[in-house]
């Protein structure tokens, strides 16, 4: 499911430091979305030398004002304070205000004049996070299992600026898994790795434009992670290696990007190879397109893209092949006053779709996916409530034997956060009709409960995993099942948080007749400290 957390604070009342990290002044960001303002190429860069000795009021730095209104997150993406999904855009312009919240790790951040000169300006740092997970009859490798593990994923970052030209970036992973007796999975395991490894070459830049040529090893995200997504849920993140030119001009950015999946967690490299050698990249697959993003209009996003994926060794059974999407995105958000001062009540509204074309060993693909999703939070009202609705539309194969492929192929996405939290189902072949009430009993809390109603969009075709591997056999009716997520997230920091869930997923007579097994249920804790 599409799910979101509740928007973030838009009232007009001061906050303490350490909350205000949370609900910081937004502007947005190179997916489209929201993110913390910046006036800079590359924020991390900022300096963090204070202008004079004396250190004026927070009043007289951040002055009263409303916040633009942001778009809420797909669940599970938690990016509280100047840390980022993608640690390369994190932003620390926030160490410039003299009376800013204690950071671990402040002092390696912005470094300018370091020993290696005066143009020079470094940051490092990164995050440790641990989780417990136990898991029953989930739909995954291997047979139908009951487990009880434990993830650890450790993540260090250099950030190294020359001059307003250049920079390097990169970043080590550690995924390690403990008591899994399973069948290993691509996303659970991969030990000392390079997750991010590449050079930015600024072409051109002003306060209106910048172009960027980008090389190398690097993790990538668009939109709302439906299609593109680091996949932050895993244990090792997704990563690609190859070229990228990014511009912006005005309220117009443009991603150009052709590149191969490099870490298992893609779903082309070996689990059981990748998890403890160092990941190369998968020549055979080559993943390029174009992402347009717009947002001169207020409260509105719009985006259209492009995608190609071609795969010289296509896999029988999978949706693979050569496969083209062309696609759009609109999200509007619209206030709606008390009739005193303030926004007491707003609306978020969201459409995606697109269609995909090409060739999958000899059959000609035609295929497409629909999603839309309604909200309406009350921001005037206790725990601020917001209840949304969902529905999801993929296509599925239509008649294995007439030449045709139907099925809508999801390239590489945030599963985890759309099609139920137990991680049973991918968004290939499917009709996903889901409700979902988030609240915020505090600032520093935000929790979400969801249910979804799931079938096969097409009986002639199978079931697909989360990790888009299929399974069953076609013509066993297009029952999935239901599902039910608990979930809730805790910042006691802006760099320490504390997430729990559980999930239930009631399977539907298509697994019962072709994978048969007891229904699903998922419990995790998981704590993370990032520095």
């Amino acid at each position: 499911m599409a799910k979101q957390t509740a928007s973030p604070d838009l009232d007009d009342t001061p906050q303490d430091e350490e909350s205000r990290f949370v609900t910081e002044v937004f502007e947005p960001s190179s997916s489209g979305e929201f993110s913390l303002q910046s006036s800079e190429i590359f924020p991390a860069a900022r300096s963090t030398q204070m202008p004079t000795p004396v250190a004026p009021p927070v009043s007289a730095i951040i002055p009263a004002q409303k916040k633009p209104l942001a778009f809420p997150p797909p669940q599970v993406v938690n990016e509280p304070g100047p840390w980022k999904t993608l640690f390369y855009e994190n932003d620390f312009s926030i160490l410039q205000q003299p009376e800013h919240a204690w950071l671990p790790g402040e002092h390696l951040k912005n470094r300018e004049g370091s020993f290696l000169g005066e143009d020079w300006r470094v940051s490092a740092g990164g995050e440790i996070r641990f989780r417990y997970l136990q898991e029953k009859n989930r739909i995954r490798r291997g047979p139908a299992t009951a487990e009880d593990y434990t993830l650890i994923r450790w993540r260090n970052y250099v950030d190294v600026h020359y001059s307003d030209w250049v920079r390097v970036y990169a970043e080590i992973l550690d995924g390690s898994v403990y008591g899994d007796q399973a069948a290993r999975q691509g996303i659970d395991e991969n030990r000392w790795d390079l997750t991010n490894a590449f050079v930015d070459f600024v072409l051109f830049a002003d306060d209106e434009t910048s172009s960027v040529f980008r090389y190398g090893r690097q993790e990538m995200l668009f939109g709302r992670q439906r299609l593109v997504s680091p996949l932050d849920w895993s244990n090792s993140r997704r990563t690609f290696q190859g070229f990228r030119y990014l511009h912006k001009e005005g309220d117009w950015k443009l991603d150009l990007f052709t590149v191969n999946p490099v870490s298992a967690s893609s779903g082309f490299n070996d689990p059981d190879i990748a998890g403890t050698n160092f990941d190369q990249p998968n020549y055979n697959v080559y993943f390029s397109g174009a992402y347009a993003t717009y947002t001169g209009i207020e409260n509105t996003v719009f985006e259209a893209y492009w995608m190609w994926m071609h795969n010289s060794e296509p896999r029988v059974g999978y949706a693979d092949g050569s496969r083209h999407l062309v696609g759009t995105r609109a999200a509007h958000l619209i206030p709606i006053s008390d009739g005193i001062a303030y926004d007491d009540r707003i609306w978020d509204l969201e459409i995606e779709g697109g269609y995909q074309f090409g060739t999958d060993i000899g059959d000609r693909v035609s295929a497409g996916f629909a999603t839309t999703v309604i909200g309406h939070t009350w921001k005037r009202r206790p725990w601020q409530p917001r209840l949304s609705g969902l529905f999801y539309w993929s296509s599925g194969d239509i008649d294995p034997n007439d030449g045709f492929d139907n099925t809508f192929y999801t390239y590489f996405p945030l599963g985890h956060a759309y099609w139920a939290l137990s991680d049973n189902v991918s968004g290939q072949n499917l009709i996903d009709y889901s409700l979902q009430l988030d609240v915020k009993p505090t600032t520093k809390m935000t929790a979400a409960t969801a249910v979804h109603w799931m079938q096969l969009a097409s009986g002639q075709d199978t079931g697909y995993q989360v990790n888009q591997v299929p399974f069953g056999t076609a013509g066993n009716g297009t029952g999935l099942g239901s599902a039910l997520d608990i979930y809730g997230v805790y910042n006691f920091k802006p760099w320490w948080d504390l997430q729990a869930g559980y999930s239930w997923y009631w399977f539907g007579k298509y697994v019962e007749r072709t994978i048969p097994r007891g229904d699903c249920t998922q419990f995790y804790i998981q704590t993370s400290l990032r520095y």
